[in-house]
């Protein structure tokens, strides 16, 4: 413990000699603080000149100027896109048709529920209706009719004769016909179908509806299925899915079929019908492929619009005939048919009007119905301007920053505190390069606009900023002198946007003067910061050391005070020894001489 044997305060002593030998280490650590604060700055200059280079890089660029509006006087009609350059004015567009998708529509696609009349074997669970038949009751002429899915069709038929036999509307009587695919009741009287009380779909699986009834001319009266009843399952296996024949695979062990040159592979054994018309979609065979369950057929649309054919081709196995897409035909499509400023019939396979068909160089129209519309074509100045504004918003930005870093400010007792960067010459320069650029008249500039004073934008004369303070004069010239706006920004030779693109390249490129200072800084803080490391490690060392030596010392004084304390006891135990003993003696010497005395 400091000053516990010599009753020094060393350790005040050491804090002390170390805050004297690391006072270099504010400044340095100020310094570093300083580099790494001008070294953000130069960033953010970096950052304010690559946003304005942005700017300055459409504003160099020729073509920019020559950007295209296109209007449409009736969007119900058609819309329109202008590329750059296209040629200005109004074109009146007359859509006579439009065009439309070509669309393979196949045959009947599912087999009949059954191969002949006789449905007495046909299980309900196992008949290919297209809407599978539920467990439940069905009400006929008021009758209650119980439907399970393992009884037979001609069960049903047997059931719904049982329940109306004595019905006061006649006995009802029910029939089924391969050759239409279809279920006919029969009656003496009128029959009704239904009621809110079912609980089977019996009846609407097998289309049977009272709107169906007819009356026939010999009194009688039948309700029939308006539509073949059969249907394929999408979700089953192939081979069983109730196709028009059973779905084979080849000789080989499977199956394939061609659309348009490209091949479908399927397995009867393992796929599904949605199996192969997602294959289909996601092939590049260019068609979309569905199930019609109310035609009951497959068909396959193009994905592109015009009168053009689809190809179907075998390969092995049976699917296409299986699932009547051999037997199908073309419905074909239409192609757009229009014409341009009351000229000859034009024809295009889509409904977009691409430059290539309607003969005018960058305009692209999208037909969307059959009328006439016009189409103008303008110069999209309200792009040019926002181009222009953003420019000297940006430019005010760079201006800005670099005056906030570079300009000392005074406090109220007279202090004067430079700016970060002030005197820094580099960054000076680039304010003083940017402000002479803007602030010329180029040589070959177009009379009219000259310079951006002549776009209602002017320097202030208080600082390196711009004013767009009329957007009056700015308009008026997008309006009546764009060519010449073009030449005062994008000329080859003394374009303003040129110069000052040419001029930011070289400033922020990776051998700029802004990538430069950068590295210094970032030099200058790493070398500051191994100083300081260097110099907090030698203060941790020599504290360690003056720690040692001055407990060293406190050893010693307190060795030399034990032995103090020791001999001071032994000394003081010896000086009382010696004054005993002489008493002794002299107390002998008179006791003898008494003696001899006597």
């Amino acid at each position: 413990m400091s000053g516990l044997a010599s009753g020094i305060d060393w350790t005040s002593i050491v804090n002390e000699l170390l805050t004297a030998e690391a006072a270099p280490e504010t400044q340095m650590t100020t310094e570093q603080t300083t580099d790494n604060s001008k070294n953000a700055a130069y960033q953010t200059i970096g950052t304010d000149l690559t946003t304005l280079n942005t700017d300055i890089t459409s504003l160099s660029n020729p073509s920019f100027f020559e950007t295209r509006t296109a209007t449409s006087s009736d969007s119900s009609i058609a819309t329109a896109t202008a590329a750059s350059g296209t040629a200005l004015g109004d074109y009146t567009f007359k859509v006579d048709t439009m065009a439309t998708d070509s669309t393979w529509v196949g045959g009947t696609a599912s087999a009949p529920l059954s191969s002949t009349d006789d449905v007495s074997n046909l299980v309900l669970s196992s008949a290919g209706f297209a809407t599978p038949v539920t467990a439940g009751n069905i009400t006929v002429n008021g009758q209650t009719i119980a439907i399970t899915t393992g009884e037979k069709l001609q069960d049903v038929f047997t059931a719904i004769q049982t329940a109306t036999k004595n019905s006061s509307a006649g006995t009802v009587t029910g029939s089924y016909d391969t050759s239409t695919d279809t279920i006919t009741l029969s009656s003496s009287g009128s029959i009704t179908l239904g009621s809110d009380t079912d609980t089977s779909n019996f009846l609407q699986a097998a289309q049977l509806y009272n709107s169906s009834e007819v009356a026939n001319k010999d009194g009688t009266y039948t309700v029939t299925s308006p539509a073949a009843l059969g249907g394929v399952s999408l979700t089953k296996t192939l081979e069983d899915a109730n196709t028009a024949q059973q779905i084979q695979n080849g000789s080989s062990g499977s199956g394939s079929f061609f659309i348009n040159g490209v091949q479908i592979n399927y397995d009867a054994t393992t796929d599904s019908l949605n199996d192969v018309l997602q294959r289909i979609n996601n092939s590049a065979a260019g068609v979309n492929a569905t199930y019609d369950s109310l035609d009951n057929c497959f068909k396959l649309t193009n994905t592109t619009q015009g009168d053009t054919g689809i190809s179907l081709q075998n390969g092995t196995g049976n699917f296409l005939a299986a699932t009547g897409l051999s037997a199908g035909s073309l419905d074909a499509g239409t192609n757009l048919t229009y014409s341009i400023n009351g000229g000859n019939t034009l024809t295009s396979l889509s409904n977009t009007i691409d430059a290539g068909a309607a003969g005018i160089t960058g305009l692209s129209v999208t037909a969307l119905g059959e009328g006439t519309t016009t189409i103008s074509v303008g110069s999209d100045t309200s792009t040019i301007s926002s181009a222009i504004s953003s420019f000297v918003t940006d430019y005010n930005a760079v201006q800005n920053y670099i005056t906030s870093q570079t300009t000392s400010t005074t406090s109220s007792t007279g202090t004067v505190t430079p700016g970060l960067l002030t005197g820094d010459m580099d960054v000076e320069n680039i304010a003083f390069s940017l402000r002479q650029m803007v602030d010329a008249t180029p040589s070959g500039g177009t009379m009219g606009v000259e310079n951006l004073n002549d776009l209602g934008i002017t320097s202030n004369g208080t600082d390196n900023t711009l004013s767009l303070s009329d957007t009056t004069t700015l308009n008026s010239a997008l309006t009546n002198n764009l060519s010449a706006i073009q030449n005062l920004f994008s000329n080859s030779t003394n374009g303003l946007a040129t110069k000052v693109k040419s001029y930011l390249g070289g400033v922020t490129g990776s051998n700029g003067v802004l990538a430069t200072d950068e590295t210094s800084m970032s030099n200058q803080a790493k070398a500051m910061a191994t100083s300081l490391s260097t110099l907090q490690a030698k203060i941790a060392k020599d504290k360690t050391k003056l720690d040692n030596e001055f407990a060293a010392m406190e050893a010693a004084i307190e060795s030399c005070n034990t032995d103090k304390e020791y001999l001071n006891t032994y000394f003081n135990s010896s000086s009382s020894s010696d004054q005993t003993a002489p008493s002794s003696v002299n107390s002998s010497s008179s006791s003898s001489s008494s003696s001899s005395t006597s």
